[in-house]
């Protein structure tokens, strides 16, 4: 064969672009004893190619069985720790809601003990208020009185006189 068109060939085989009738010319040139020198490196892969070729693994292959019944364990220890880990979260969220709600409501007792003193307090208030108003009561009472009286002492005098 020209050696041009080998040549042609060696760089088309080198590019990926050669079909399988090329690459079976090139073999066949390579695996001969007429090889250029230049181009004697390519015979070494291509002797490679023939005898790799003809070889067969003879052996027989021993496969395990696959057993159903076996577990994962780091699958199943990956999902415990995201269990875990989501129990947390929500444990953690709960029980902020229940510190949150004693806060609450131990501001609303303090609230109302408040109010309940602000309510006895008013209430003395009143008691005392009730008190002055009975003694201004017993007061205009008394002026009352007292005005009687000198309204008595005055015709009395007015008569004696």
């Amino acid at each position: 064969m020209e050696l041009a068109n080998i040549e042609k060939l060696v760089e088309k085989y080198l590019d990926a672009e050669t079909t399988l009738q090329e690459e079976k010319v090139l073999q066949e040139y390579f695996t001969s004893d007429n090889v250029a020198p230049h181009l004697y490196e390519y015979s070494y892969m291509f002797s490679y190619f023939k005898q790799s070729k003809d070889e067969t693994f003879t052996k027989t292959i021993q496969l395990k069985p696959e057993r159903t019944n076996k577990k994962n364990w780091k699958w199943l220890s990956v999902a415990a720790s995201v269990v875990l880990l989501f129990s947390v979260f929500i444990g953690k969220q709960r029980y902020d809601e229940h510190l949150q709600e004693k806060q609450l409501q131990a501001q609303f007792a303090q609230v109302k003990e408040a109010l309940q003193m602000v309510s006895v307090n008013l209430n003395k208030g009143n008691e005392a208020l009730y008190a002055v108003s009975n003694n201004i009561n017993k007061g205009q009472d008394a002026i009352g009185h007292l005005n009687t009286y000198e309204d008595t002492v005055n015709k009395v005098i007015n008569t004696v006189k």
